[in-house]
C-alpha cells in the first residue's frame, strides 16, 4: 500500500490495508491547490492538532472526470506529484491516492465509507467541501457521512466556499483565468503565481542554435491549462529563483510535438542543470505560440521575448 514518500508526507496507494493510525481527513481532488484548498487544509491541520492525529487527505489518480469522460475532461491543473508537493508545503502529512477505476467507480456510498474512510483510513474526523459527493451514481452526501459518522465514531464537517473579490474560487476559475493568459488573477486565485514542475531532459538543442539555450522539461499536463510565452521564475537551481523567458506549448516552426513541451531560457546563466527537477512560476503572459516562416524570423522573435521578460522583472 505504501509506496513513496516526498517531502515530509507519506503517501499510500490505493484503500485495502489501513493506515498506521487514526487520522483527520479531508477528501478532494484538490487539483492546482488554490486558496480555496489552502483553507480546508488549514481547517484540517487546526483540527488534528485539536484531536491528536495526522492530517490526511484522500484524492484520486485519475481525476474523476478523466475515467468518465477522457474526451472532455478539463485540463489539469497540477500533476499527482506537484499536488502532493503543495499540500504537504501546507502541513499534510499523509496522503491516500486511490486509483480511480472501473471497480473504485462502483463502490456504493455505503461501501465507500466503510471500506475506505473506516477500515482503510480510520477516520476520526472529517472534513468535506459543502457540494461534495461520493459513491456509484453520487448517491451519498453529507447527511449520509453525519449518520455514518454516528454509527463508526467519527465527526464530520462541511466546508464552505472561499471567495476573492466576490468570486468563488476554484480549478474552473483558475483554468479560466490560465486560458485568457490573465497570469495575476490566476495567482490571486491560488495565492501564488502559476507553477509547473519537470525534470530538465536532453532536447534537440535548437535553442542552443538560436542563441537561447533553453532547459526542456517534458511535461505531463495534457492537455495544457494554457500555451504561449511567459516571463518565468525557476526554483531548484540555488537559494533565489531565477528569472527567465519560457516558451510552453508544441513548437509549431520548428515541426511541432504532439507532447507538450516547456522550455525555459534562464537570463545570465550557463550551467549543466541536465536531470535536475525545477520548478517554472509563471508570472506574465508575454504573447501566444505562433507559427514563423524561417528560423531567422524565430530567432528575432525570441530575442523581443527576452529583451520583454527582462523588462517585466526590470532587469
Amino acid at each position: 500500500m505504501f509506496f513513496f514518500i516526498t517531502l515530509s508526507m507519506r503517501i499510500f496507494r490505493g484503500h485495502t490495508r489501513p493506515v498506521p493510525a487514526h487520522v483527520v481527513v479531508a477528501i478532494g481532488n484538490f487539483d492546482g491547490v488554490h486558496l480555496g484548498h489552502a483553507a480546508l487544509i488549514a481547517r484540517l491541520t487546526d483540527a488534528a492538532a485539536r484531536l491528536g492525529c495526522s492530517p490526511a487527505v484522500l484524492t484520486f489518480e485519475p481525476h474523476p472526470r478523466e475515467f468518465f469522460a477522457p474526451d472532455s475532461a478539463p485540463a489539469r491543473l497540477s500533476t499527482l506529484r506537484e499536488k502532493l508537493e503543495l499540500l504537504a508545503d501546507f502541513g499534510v502529512e499523509q496522503a491516500m491516492v486511490c486509483p480511480f477505476n472501473a471497480r473504485f467507480a462502483g463502490l456504493t456510498a455505503d461501501a465507500f465509507i466503510e471500506q475506505v474512510l473506516v477500515r482503510g483510513l480510520q477516520v476520526r474526523h472529517l472534513i468535506v467541501g459543502d457540494d461534495f459527493r461520493f459513491g456509484k451514481g453520487r448517491a451519498g452526501d453529507f447527511a449520509q457521512l453525519e449518520a455514518a459518522g454516528r454509527r463508526f465514531g467519527f465527526t464530520v464537517e462541511a466546508m464552505g466556499s472561499v471567495t476573492v473579490d466576490g468570486e468563488r474560487v476554484s480549478s474552473s476559475g483558475v483554468r479560466r483565468a490560465l486560458a485568457a493568459g490573465d497570469m495575476a488573477h490566476a495567482a490571486r486565485l491560488l495565492g501564488r503565481p502559476y507553477i509547473m514542475d519537470g525534470q530538465v531532459l536532453h532536447g534537440q538543442k535548437l535553442g542552443r542554435q538560436l542563441g537561447f539555450a533553453t532547459a526542456n522539461l517534458r511535461i505531463k499536463h495534457n492537455p495544457l491549462p494554457m500555451s504561449g510565452v511567459f516571463a518565468v521564475e525557476v526554483s531548484g537551481l540555488g537559494e533565489q529563483p531565477l528569472p527567465g523567458v519560457a516558451n510552453l506549448g508544441v513548437r509549431p516552426t520548428v515541426g511541432g510535438t504532439t507532447r507538450p513541451l516547456l522550455e525555459v531560457h534562464l537570463f545570465d546563466f550557463d550551467r549543466d542543470i541536465y536531470g535536475a527537477h525545477i520548478s517554472v512560476r509563471f508570472e506574465h503572459k508575454l504573447r501566444d505560440e505562433q507559427r514563423f516562416p524561417n528560423f531567422d524570423a524565430l530567432k528575432a522573435q525570441i530575442a523581443a521575448d527576452a529583451a520583454a521578460a527582462r523588462a517585466f522583472f526590470e532587469l
